[in-house]
């Protein structure tokens, strides 16, 4: 008979690769292709009474613009692009961080790449807002990524996480999913709370 210790030990070989395979899975889009860095995708929620296609919010007037919703589904958002942290990858996988970039112009003369922002102050809830990360520090350029995870056992649908330990494996987040928080009746994308199931549309 094997004794436990043996069976200990495979137990956490399948389980180390089961972890190792789940990090390499490709994200698929909405025709099970898989998502290739540097092409535009339309992010919408999977449930259309969840709002609209992800856009550029102007929160108060000011810039940085914010990252949040459409309010209602339909044609209107912007496409964004995903550049994984792994140099030279070229395909976007589940639970690898990615920086994430709107494919638009703005009047902000600012990066439209998606970046952890300040918390609002009623929910205290972290919100996400656009801009390249300037921080000279190890922990600096963290707030530019992003990871991908697969929602459940459902093909083709995912939900967004701020937790960049690819980045900085030796740094202590506190991550958060992305949901959605309405203020002032703008649509706007922020962690700590429900999270917002969504799929990837090719533009």
């Amino acid at each position: 008979m094997m004794s436990m210790k043996l069976i200990g030990s495979i137990w956490l070989v399948m389980a180390i690769a089961t972890v190792a395979q789940a990090d390499n899975a490709r994200v698929l889009d909405t025709t099970g292709q898989a998502l290739q860095s540097g092409v535009d995708y339309y992010i919408k929620p999977t449930i259309t009474d969840n709002g609209g296609r992800f856009t550029l919010i102007d929160r108060n007037n000011s810039c940085p613009l914010y990252v949040g919703q459409e309010n209602t589904s339909g044609p209107e958002g912007f496409p964004v692009t995903f550049e994984p942290f792994e140099e030279g990858e070229t395909v976007v996988r589940e639970r690898r961080d990615q920086k994430i970039t709107f494919s638009a112009s703005t009047t902000c003369v600012q990066s439209t790449t998606w970046k952890l922002g300040e918390k609002q102050s009623e929910t205290q809830r972290r919100l996400i807002v656009t801009g390249s990360d300037e921080v000279e520090s190890p922990r600096g350029a963290t707030s530019n990524y992003f990871k991908i995870d697969k929602q459940a056992d459902l093909d083709g649908i995912y939900y967004l996480q701020w937790c960049p330990t690819e980045v900085c494996p030796i740094c202590k987040f506190i991550c958060g999913n992305v949901g959605a928080l309405v203020e002032n009746d703008k649509r706007l994308l922020a962690l700590d709370n429900s999270v917002l199931p969504v799929v990837f549309e090719r533009a």
